[in-house]
């Protein structure tokens, strides 16, 4: 999730796959042709790879046209013109059934931009263009205080360019106002998803995150959709578990396979310690660990430690080589770890310290101020 910059960009992201498909139909008209080029459909990845799923002739009108089979709930994707450097390319937000129409210019050039007309029967496009317009609103006002900062600039009038500034600050906070009033009205369309993801600050704007989240995990909670499974894991990080917040459960595998569920240490202390083999700040803390362990082992405290590896035999040769004793678990799925998810983990190492009742009364202690705090609570 990204803050707007001084020129405001469109990102995209995500892809996911589903065994049923439906019909999108997308006719249009590009005004610059380049002879025996086709127009691509791109279906965009997680990693923001594009990947070609279907291409269109240009008819001498001008005229192109798709009848293309998208995964059923659909996903963010492409019309790429003619796949070249300068080829425009033109964001679609698609779930599966739409009749769209889309003409543009074509090409996309540092002197000049392409622009575009897309309409259709779909929600996802009304808001798109109305987030569209909003942008385009902010962009014009831009160029034009790029022109007068430049002049600043030269004339070292530094009262100007901070005028500008506070101008620039001003017209952000309103334009994300402007869209946070149009959020609740996208409901679950994957609009809403793409707006908030792209145009919201995690810092400033968690409550309307939030709601988004709600509304998304209540009505679509169980799509296989990875749009969607992406957003809540990222809103769930940004909530995270607090000091006097219950802990929530983490049943994973222990190096042996079996499941073993954080809840089974009810009635101790526990320090949840999420880390991993790869993980230089952990590796070097883990002798402070042991130390802690060693020293408060008897006096009903014990550790369950959480890996964010990927690869079993590095995590297994990590416990053996720093002498980790304790109770160890992982889904081994790296930063998509369900427990690193539901923790709102985003750096590692990362503790929460538990009392008997499995309640959080600690987070991210280490070395002596760890020390103290078991000493408190286990003399």
């Amino acid at each position: 999730m990204k803050k707007i910059s001084l020129i405001v960009l469109l990102v995209l992201t995500s892809i996911y796959t589903f065994a049923q498909t439906k019909t999108v139909i997308i006719t249009g008209k590009v005004m610059n042709v380049v002879p025996d080029k086709k127009v691509l459909l791109q279906e965009i990845n997680g990693r923001g790879t594009a990947t070609t799923i279907d291409s269109a002739v240009v008819a001498a009108d001008k005229s192109f046209k798709f009848n293309s089979k998208i995964p059923d709930g659909g996903g963010y994707y492409l019309v790429n013109f003619f796949g070249m450097e300068l080829s425009q390319k033109v964001l679609l937000i698609l779930e599966g059934g739409e009749t769209i129409n889309l003409v543009a210019d074509g090409m996309d050039t540092p002197v000049k931009r392409g622009s575009f007309q897309l309409t259709g029967n779909s929600k996802n496009i009304e808001y798109f263009n109305r987030i569209l317009k909003i942008s385009q609103e902010l962009q014009t006002k831009v160029e034009s205080w790029n022109v007068q900062v430049t002049a600043a600039q030269a004339k070292k009038d530094n009262a100007t360019i901070q005028r500008i500034q506070n101008e620039f600050q001003a017209a952000q906070e309103a334009n994300i106002n402007k869209i946070k009033v149009l959020i609740p009205e996208m409901g679950t369309n994957l609009v809403a998803l793409w707006t908030a993801g792209n145009f919201l600050n995690p810092e400033n704007d968690t409550e309307t995150l939030l709601q988004v989240a709600e509304k998304f995990k209540t009505e679509k909670g169980n799509s296989p959709n990875v749009h969607i499974k992406t957003f809540l894991q990222q809103v769930m990080r940004l909530k995270g578990v607090n000091v006097g917040s219950e802990a929530p459960e983490i049943a994973m595998k222990t190096p042996d396979d079996k499941v073993l569920a954080l809840s089974s240490l009810r009635g101790k202390y526990v320090l949840l310690d999420f880390w991993a083999s790869w993980c230089g700040p952990c590796r070097r803390e883990n002798p402070n660990v042991v130390r802690m362990y060693n020293k408060f082992k008897d006096k009903n405290f014990d550790i369950f430690s959480v890996s964010l590896d990927q690869e079993k035999d590095s995590w297994l040769k990590a416990i053996e080589k720093d002498g980790l004793v304790w109770k160890h678990v992982s889904d081994l799925q790296y930063w998509n770890s369900a427990a690193a998810v539901a923790y709102g983990v985003q750096g590692i190492p990362a503790t929460f310290l538990l009392d008997k009742e499995g309640k959080v009364i600690a987070k991210n202690l280490r070395g002596e101020e760890l020390e103290r705090k078991l000493e408190e609570i286990l003399k």
